[in-house]
């Protein structure tokens, strides 16, 4: 039996499923409760303005002030769990999160979209750096890519099903029914709670080596792998319906596009962990390029192999968009020491989030001045560009011996 941490007295053995570990059913519980309401949102906040009689720019500001509001939270993340604890601050990210989805029964008057949006934004910022460094917290970091992949499930499931399920909804059932399933994430408030109760900081015993300059520059690179990859996913989920034209055929695409980008991000993990996130990083930019420039080609197309095309490329653009997900969380949690986790999740996060709103503003900015197929061709030259990073292997990295979770003796709670 290998000896992987010692939570409450448990000794986990090397075979238990990483979702068994101590503390993870209950991240990954938060995790559901609050990206399915984040997901439903999604799509449909922006509908619920334009039924207020939002122009399109009033529309389109409302996941812009949601991702604003997220990507400012973010970096402040680490010091509350610091300050406040695990559990306090992420069960007022759920709530965050949770409670301004009823306040649009309240009104479709864009003003107080917009103020819901932001609020939302503040939650989603503390759950998006809490749930990736509290996995990274809670497991050996030699099955961290495991951990990371079932992570990564918990979150694109909700995608999967209530993304494209959401619009839907809203016509044939009602705007009430989606907004009640906005609130979900207020049932994960529990398991937050309980979750921090189980994260263990062990003290990190390895000498200050190096300054927060420096663990901002090793933070660069992952994350601008991850802008890459995720200015891609932008754009497509964007500008899905553009691209496509029949609407059973975007529907089509956003379905692959998140269900290969789920498949991806989960089992990319195991395989990190037995041979090192490095392998996989210059494949998949390259399949991110390729499926751009499929994506872009399907334009000029018609028929058939239009369709063909379009779906060739979303898929490959998939699943580079969840295997380097994972890969790049992966590569950020081995560049810093442990007493850094908080930080490379805010910076792994902000990468993400930056780049999703780079990809919609940047397509969309050069296709209105010339076309899609030009924009795309942009963008994957953009993705490719960040190839000489995938190449690259670094050394010295901080260790992430599993000796730090030996001994129960050194365990504190932050609780």
């Amino acid at each position: 039996m290998s000896r992987l941490g010692d939570n409450a007295g448990m000794v986990i053995s090397a075979s238990t499923p990483v979702w068994r570990t101590p503390g993870m059913p209950a991240v990954l519980g938060m995790t559901l409760a609050g990206f399915s309401g984040f997901s439903a949102l999604m799509p449909v906040a922006p509908l619920w303005a334009a039924h207020g009689g939002a122009d399109s720019v009033g529309v389109g500001a409302v996941n812009g002030v949601l991702m604003l509001f997220t990507v400012l939270t973010q970096p402040f993340v680490p010091a509350a769990v610091r300050r406040w604890g695990w559990g306090p601050v992420m069960a007022v990210g759920n709530l965050l999160l949770g409670l301004p989805a009823l306040g649009h029964l309240l009104s479709d008057d864009l003003r107080l979209i917009l103020a819901l949006a932001a609020v939302r934004g503040l939650g989603f910022g503390i759950l998006t750096v809490t749930g990736s460094a509290a996995v990274a917290n809670l497991v050996d970091p030699r099955r961290q890519g495991a951990a990371v992949g079932v992570y990564g499930l918990a979150i694109a499931v909700p995608q999967v099903l209530l993304m494209p399920a959401g619009p839907w909804l809203a016509e044939e059932v009602g705007f009430g029914v989606v907004f009640a399933a906005g609130a979900v994430p207020l049932l994960g408030c529990i398991p937050a709670l309980l979750a921090g109760r189980s994260i263990i900081v062990v003290p990190d015993d390895s000498p200050v080596t190096h300054s927060r300059r420096q663990v901002y520059r090793s933070l660069l690179r992952p994350m601008l792998l991850l802008l890459g990859v995720t200015l891609a996913g932008g754009a497509l989920i964007t500008f899905s319906s553009d691209l496509a034209g029949a609407a059973w055929l975007a529907t089509s695409a956003l379905l692959l596009l998140t269900g290969a980008a789920a498949l991806s991000r989960w089992r990319m993990g195991a395989w990190a962990d037995r041979w090192g996130p490095g392998t996989f990083l210059w494949p998949l930019v390259l399949l991110t390029g390729l499926g751009l420039v499929l994506v872009a080609v399907s334009l000029s197309q018609e028929g058939g192999t239009a369709a063909a095309l379009l779906l060739v490329g979303v898929l490959c653009v998939g699943l580079a968009y969840g295997g380097l997900q994972n890969l790049t969380l992966v590569l950020a949690l081995s560049s810093v020491s442990r007493r850094d986790y908080g930080t490379a999740s805010a910076v792994w996060n902000v990468g993400f989030d930056a780049g999703t709103g780079l990809g919609s503003v940047l397509v969309g900015a050069i296709a209105a001045g010339a076309s899609f197929t030009e924009a795309l061709l942009v963008a994957a030259a953009i993705s490719l560009a960040t190839l000489p990073l995938a190449l690259v292997r670094r050394r010295g990295q901080p260790s992430r011996s599993s000796s730090t979770l030996s001994a129960k003796s050194d365990m504190v709670s932050s609780e």
